[in-house]
């Protein structure tokens, strides 16, 4: 099958970066299956196993696919149906009351139910990106995984519950001192801040840490951060919105919008096995699992079936990026 994958970024991305590691992931996957992937992407992108293209903006995308494309899997949003199967990923929250491309797939069972419709997709993670693998290794604090400056991923209510809980947090994501999204001055002892990290910097700080804190008070789609922490024998600390509990069963972690229940957990000796935390990424959200489920709906659309029943629109809730946390 020839696959174009169409995003208007460049990759591949060589630190912090959501997207261009899925597409990334997705391409090589479907390469070694036997299948050959065009990357359509922004200006300066490289990639040794597909073919590289550069994505216009300004030019119907219609016109920018080739000719020997059999079906197109966009990152970005079609303006009207494209000439050829296609299928477009929605991989953020949405504006409300919008509605998006019947061909529309969420990342999750909740990402999709909140749009009315039924497609969806967990992200995958692919093993190679994170070597060094030690379940058994000595583990001394927790961590923080996520743009800091963005207040829907509540670094603040991270570091109040591991401070509450007497316990060290190390922050992938943010500075100490932030102007970026507002004054933000962190004068917490207890918090070490390593900026923002990917690759081997970010995979040592998960390979040591006791669990991931994850206090959201928006609806997380997905949360690649969730799974690759799992991935390194991280047990999930975290609030119950959006995709969370389908990928956070009681195995693996503990959900609460209490601060105190949360603290709770923290305070006491961890009882989750680090290895089932790894078993069920790779169970459930390996680039394997992305895969299969991607060829089938590509199949689906080359059949000429939609992917939804009507269009997507996003429910509204004036309350979704500041939901309880108390």
């Amino acid at each position: 099958m020839n696959i174009c994958i169409v995003y208007k970024n460049t990759i591949p991305v060589y630190a912090y970066g959501g997207i261009q590691r899925i597409i990334w992931w997705l391409g090589k996957e479907l390469v070694r299956r036997g299948h050959n992937i065009t990357y359509l992407v922004g200006k300066g992108s490289s990639c040794d196993f597909a073919r590289v293209l550069t994505y216009q903006s300004e030019v119907d995308i219609n016109e920018q696919i080739p000719e020997d494309i059999d079906v197109v899997h966009l990152y970005v949003e079609p303006e009207s149906p494209l000439k050829k199967p296609y299928l477009f990923n929605m991989q953020s929250n949405t504006v409300p009351t919008k509605e998006y491309d019947i061909n529309t797939v969420f990342v999750s069972h909740d990402h999709a139910k909140r749009h009315h419709a039924e497609a969806f997709v967990y992200n995958g993670i692919d093993p190679d990106d994170y070597p060094g693998l030690d379940l058994k290794g000595k583990k001394s604090y927790f961590h923080f995984l996520a743009k800091a400056a963005w207040h829907v991923k509540n670094l603040k209510g991270a570091i109040e519950i591991t401070r509450k809980s007497k316990q060290k947090l190390e922050v992938v994501g943010g500075h100490r001192l932030n102007f970026k999204m507002g004054f933000r001055l962190t004068l917490d002892t207890h918090v070490k801040f390593h900026g923002m990290q990917g690759g081997e910097k970010k995979n040592n700080v998960l390979r040591k840490s006791k669990g991931l804190i994850f206090p959201v008070i928006w609806y997380e789609p997905f949360g690649i951060a969730i799974t690759e922490s799992m991935y390194y024998g991280c047990p999930v600390f975290g609030t119950p919105y959006g995709s969370l509990p389908e990928i956070v069963t009681e195995e693996v972690g503990f959900l609460s919008a209490s601060k105190d229940e949360l603290i709770e957990q923290l305070s006491a000796p961890l009882s989750y096995d680090p290895r089932r935390c790894h078993e069920r990424v790779m169970d459930m959200f390996s680039v394997k699992q992305m895969t299969d489920s991607y060829l089938a709906l590509y199949e689906k659309v080359m059949n000429g079936h939609s992917l939804n029943a009507q269009r997507p629109k996003h429910i509204f809730d004036p309350e979704e990026k500041n939901l309880p946390f108390y």
